[in-house]
């Protein structure tokens, strides 16, 4: 049996959830493969190896049409699984639904009208703004994953013969099977790395490696995890920043201030990631309290659970269930906690280092690939 992919921004955040989803399948003996458009210059992430990708360019309205229509003819599996509710993948995964009688598993890893403003978000433009939005040659309607559209679709969600979430914030809204960010425990095996020759192969070995691996964006924290080196001031402590944010000059303005306690690594397989995260002594997620982060997994959180590292993280979300009593946790924007926390997870590394022992327990029993496989599992036999 083929189970068809469907991201709407290859070169954006849903394309890590998609190759995620698509080795969970795979070890479930599906074949798989991933289509969408490219609304960027290059793939968000780089896929693990054996899983095939057929993007599209991304266009926008009249163009889309015929976009939309090449990926239609493209979609062949058994099983349409679209990633997040937004048109350019739910809304072409349901027309694929009734003109070729295929079932629809709708995945939700992000609240995406969070983006904005949430139920706080109205459209109400004057007649002018109106037409200008449709008839102008960037018209904001003219965008396929327009708010407006997003709005839509989520009152569409129903329509979907399964959905799978992974938080609870998304299980309360819209309901659906409850499948964690999980991770490839067997690929994350800290037994496989040493952290001192990783620490050197990267340049790393004269530090004390605090790790951020992931695209950093403003409700994510970073900053305050830079605030609280500033109060430190302890000159072999470094922020890893692992591949960076292709969306913007975030990462720019980040080492404008904060350059001389930033390293920044560039994007990498997911089969090289394990070996970066083994170089670490802390890994952090210092989540701010936003609707957006609210309804998050970090996937963060397993990269360094899996890797049997320490893990500094905020009471943010489900972010406490997840790690259970495995992690460190203090108050979201808060540097000074951040800042003691680091303190005393260095002033007793060991103890740290046996925390972590637990973390990579608690990850291969509730978030590894073979937990996500029997999840999704049922759900595809109940279709």
């Amino acid at each position: 049996m083929k189970v068809s992919l469907i991201v709407g921004d290859l070169s954006g955040g849903g394309s890590i959830r998609a190759f995620l989803l698509a080795q969970v399948l795979q070890s479930l003996n599906y074949q798989v493969e991933i289509l969408g458009f490219m609304y960027g210059k290059e793939l968000y992430a780089i896929p693990p190896s054996g899983i095939s990708v057929v993007s599209l360019p991304g266009t926008n309205y009249p163009e889309f049409l015929i976009s939309a229509r090449q990926l239609l003819q493209k979609i062949d599996g058994d099983i349409i699984y679209a990633v997040k509710p937004k048109f350019t993948s739910f809304g072409l995964s349901l027309l694929k639904k009734f003109i070729g009688h295929r079932p629809v598993i709708l995945d939700m890893d992000d609240w995406e009208l969070s983006w904005h403003g949430g139920d706080e978000w109205k459209y109400s433009p004057s007649l002018k703004q109106f037409y200008r939005d449709i008839f102008k040659k960037n018209g904001a309607l003219k965008f396929p994953d327009h708010p407006l559209y997003l709005k839509w679709m989520e009152n569409l969600v129903a329509k979907a013969d399964a959905v799978t979430i992974d938080t609870d914030f998304l299980q309360k809204r819209f309901g659906g099977v409850y499948l964690p960010n999980g991770k490839d425990t067997t690929m994350f095996d800290p037994q496989k790395y040493d952290s001192e020759t990783s620490r050197t192969d990267y340049g790393l070995s004269e530090y004390r490696i605090l790790m951020f691996p992931g695209a950093p964006r403003p409700h994510k924290g970073v900053e305050d995890i830079l605030m609280a080196l500033d109060l430190l001031d302890e000159p072999d402590l470094r922020l890893v920043i692992v591949g960076g944010s292709p969306y913007d000059d975030y990462d720019d303005k980040l080492i404008q201030k904060w350059g001389r306690w930033i390293i920044k690594l560039p994007r990498c397989s997911v089969e090289l990631m394990p070996k970066i995260v083994a170089s670490a002594h802390i890994v952090v997620v210092p989540q701010r309290d936003t609707l957006t982060a609210r309804a998050q997994f970090p996937l963060k959180l397993t990269d360094g659970m899996a890797m049997a590292k320490p893990v500094l993280s905020t009471c943010v979300g489900d972010i406490p269930k997840i790690l259970g009593n495995t992690g460190y946790l203090v108050e979201p924007a808060c540097p000074e906690q951040l800042a003691k926390q680091i303190q005393l997870i260095f002033q007793d590394l060991e103890s740290a280092e046996q925390q972590g022992i637990k973390a990579r327990e608690r990850c291969v029993e509730l978030y590894s690939i073979e937990t996500m496989a029997s999840v999704l599992k049922s759900v595809i036999a109940r279709l």
